[in-house]
């Protein structure tokens, strides 16, 4: 029986790990049109900034772990904002980089599931962003967020599950543009609060208080992380 068990093991895992046909070239264009759709026009970014909140407030937190803090909870709003309680010394390495976590962890991950995506691991990615998204769902402390998580969990399960093959190839394409492309635009949105005097306590300004660097150059850091990843992963994406 226990042979029985590791053999189903050996071949879920060669299942999951292995390598899966690239789509057609015009399923990665009609996925990167439908990310661009729902990225630029207002009213539709109003309510698909919610998946790019899920991603930074899960950078927050998954960096606040990897550094030795612990992650007391988080808050997922309905106005697309977000915010990651963590424990630990309010100074130091650990700080730093959980605060500079949430801006850059959706385009870096866009990047790191273009990578996957260019070597034909469509399952892995699938299954991959189920297990953190399941992971991070343990954390959420109200309502709304736990709603979110679970109609996007439930998402990716379903497709993990029950979709064929061609359905899973385009939707890990369109979850991994909407990343790359959504992962530019809160950075500079922002910015321009800032400008307008708003947002005095964003990420940015809470980086310049742990490190005595202005916020606009961490505000460059995060451009130029979104935008090189954009760059990467899109040629990785269209690379065929």
């Amino acid at each position: 029986m226990d042979s029985t068990a590791t053999a189903s093991l050996a071949s879920l895992w060669d299942e999951v790990s292995g390598t899966q046909p690239d789509p057609d070239l015009w399923v990665v264009i009609a996925t990167l049109g439908a990310a661009l759709a729902v990225v630029i026009p207002h009213g539709l970014w109003r309510v698909s900034r919610n998946a790019i909140t899920i991603a930074h407030e899960g950078g927050h937190g998954l960096v606040a772990l990897l550094t030795g803090r612990t992650l007391t909870g988080i808050r997922l709003h309905s106005d697309t904002s977000g915010l990651t309680v963590s424990r630990g010394k309010p100074h130091g390495l650990g700080m730093i980089l959980t605060a500079a976590a949430g801006y850059t962890a959706p385009p870096l991950l866009g990047l790191g599931g273009a990578s996957l995506l260019g070597s034909g691991r469509i399952t892995l990615l699938l299954w991959l962003a189920t297990a953190l998204l399941l992971a991070m769902l343990v954390m959420i402390r109200n309502a709304y967020g736990a709603l979110t998580m679970l109609v996007t969990g439930g998402l990716f399960v379903l497709v993990s599950w029950l979709a064929g093959p061609q359905v899973q190839a385009a939707f890990a394409y369109a979850v991994v543009w909407f990343l790359l492309i959504g992962g530019v635009r809160p950075a500079f949105e922002l910015q321009a609060k800032r400008a307008r005097g708003g947002a005095g306590d964003s990420d940015a300004d809470q980086l310049s208080r742990l490190t005595h660097v202005p916020a606009g150059l961490w505000f460059f850091l995060f451009h130029a992380v979104s935008l090189c990843s954009l760059i990467g992963g899109g040629r990785w994406l269209l690379e065929m």
